[in-house]
C-alpha cells in the first residue's frame, strides 16, 4: 500500500512539474507571438512608418521603423553624430526583443533614410525637440508607455525634450552624454588630449590651428590614437559593421555645423549648451549610462544621476563612446533592467 502510495505520489509531482514547464512554455510562446504580431493595417511593410513634420521651412518626411509590439514599452532611438543614423543601434536587436521590449528607430531629419534640406539653418536644437515631439505624437506614444533614449548628440536632444515634453514620457535614458558642453570640452583638453603622445597630440593642434580639417593627416591621426581609444575599444578592423555602415553615412553638414570637425572636443553651435542647473526639473524616471574610456567624463554622468528627481547611474567599466559594443553585456543588462523596473512603477533602479 505504501509503495503505491509513493508511486501515484510521484505521478502526480511529475504531472504538476509537467503541466506547470507547459503553462511557462506557452505563456512565453504566447509573449512572443503578440511580441512579433503587427498592428499595421493594409500592405505590411516590417514596421516601416513615415512621418511627415512641418518645419519652419516647410514640410518634410522622416523614416521610423518599429521593432516588436508592447503596447506598455516603446523605446525611441535618438542616435548620435549628429549627421550619424540609426543603424549603429541594430545590436539591440540581439537583446531586446527576447526581453518583450519594443524599439523603434528613427532618422532624425537630415540622417539616414529621412529627408534632407540641406539647409544649415535648420541644424539647431530648438527646432529638433519640435521634430522629436511630432514623431512622437505620429507612432502614438504616450505618458503610459514612452521612454526616450539619446545617445551622444541624441542625449542632448533627449535632455532638452524633457525638459518641455516631459508630461509624455514614462522614461528617459540619457547614453554617454554629458549635461554640459563646455564640461565636455574641457574633459576633453584636462583629461582626454594629455593621454596622447605629445608628438601625435601637437601635430593634431597644428592642423585644428590652420582649420586644415580636410587633410586626411587629421583623421589618420585621430582614429588610431583617439577613436579607437574613446569611441569604441575594438580594433579599428575589427569595428562592428553597424558602427561602420552608420559612421559611412554621416551628413557632415549636420554633423560640423553642431557638433564641428571631430569628436575631439566640440566647436559648433552646440559649445555654450549647458543644463547642469536645469537637470533638477526633469522629474520623469532618468538612467544616465557612463563608461570608462568615453569621450563623456563618467564622474559627471554619475552626478547627473543625483540631479534628477529620480536618477539611475549605470558604469561601463570596460566601455567607451559605444559602450553597446565594447561593454555590451553591462550596457544591456542595466538597460533592460531599468526599463522594467521602471514598467513595474519603480523610480530609482540600483544598477
Amino acid at each position: 500500500m505504501k509503495k503505491l502510495f509513493k508511486k501515484v505520489l510521484i505521478i502526480i509531482l511529475i504531472i504538476g512539474i509537467t503541466s506547470a514547464i507547459s503553462c511557462d512554455f506557452n505563456d512565453k510562446n504566447n509573449a512572443s507571438k503578440d511580441y512579433f504580431s503587427s498592428n499595421e493595417v493594409g500592405v505590411q511593410n516590417g514596421g516601416v512608418k513615415i512621418i511627415t513634420i512641418n518645419t519652419p521651412k516647410g514640410k518634410f518626411k522622416v523614416w521610423t521603423k518599429r521593432f516588436g509590439n508592447n503596447p506598455k514599452i516603446k523605446v525611441l532611438l535618438l542616435n548620435g553624430g549628429p549627421g550619424a543614423t540609426h543603424e549603429y543601434f541594430e545590436c539591440f536587436e540581439n537583446f531586446l526583443p527576447k526581453e518583450g521590449i519594443e524599439f523603434i528607430y528613427y532618422d532624425q531629419l537630415g540622417c539616414g533614410y529621412s529627408d534632407n534640406p540641406k539647409d544649415t539653418t535648420m541644424w539647431n536644437l530648438p527646432r529638433f525637440v519640435e521634430e522629436v515631439e511630432q514623431v512622437r505624437k505620429g507612432l502614438g506614444l504616450n505618458k503610459d508607455n514612452f521612454y526616450l533614449l539619446g545617445h551622444s548628440w541624441g542625449g542632448i536632444l533627449a535632455i532638452d525634450y524633457a525638459l518641455k515634453y516631459q508630461q509624455n514620457m514614462k522614461g528617459l535614458i540619457i547614453s554617454n552624454m554629458m549635461s554640459s558642453c563646455p564640461d565636455y570640452g574641457k574633459y576633453s583638453v584636462d583629461v582626454l588630449s594629455k593621454q596622447m603622445k605629445p608628438e601625435v597630440l601637437k601635430e593634431i593642434r597644428a592642423i585644428e590651428s590652420k582649420k586644415d580639417f580636410s587633410n586626411p593627416r587629421y583623421m589618420e591621426l585621430l582614429m588610431p590614437n583617439f577613436y579607437s581609444e574613446h569611441i569604441c575599444r575594438i580594433p579599428l578592423n575589427e569595428w562592428p559593421e553597424p558602427i561602420t555602415r552608420s559612421f559611412s553615412k554621416m551628413n557632415q553638414s549636420l554633423y560640423v555645423t553642431m557638433q564641428g570637425p571631430s569628436e575631439f572636443g566640440i566647436g559648433g553651435n552646440l559649445i555654450k549648451w549647458d543644463r547642469k542647473s536645469v537637470l533638477k526639473n526633469i522629474k520623469t524616471p532618468t538612467l544616465t549610462i557612463g563608461a570608462k574610456n568615453d569621450t563623456m567624463d563618467p564622474e559627471h554622468m554619475k552626478w547627473m544621476a543625483t540631479q534628477f528627481e529620480s536618477g539611475s547611474y549605470l558604469y561601463c567599466p570596460s566601455g567607451s563612446h559605444m559602450a553597446m559594443y565594447d561593454d555590451q553585456q553591462i550596457y544591456m543588462n542595466g538597460l533592460i533592467k531599468f526599463i522594467n523596473a521602471v514598467s513595474n512603477g519603480e523610480k530609482k533602479v540600483a544598477l
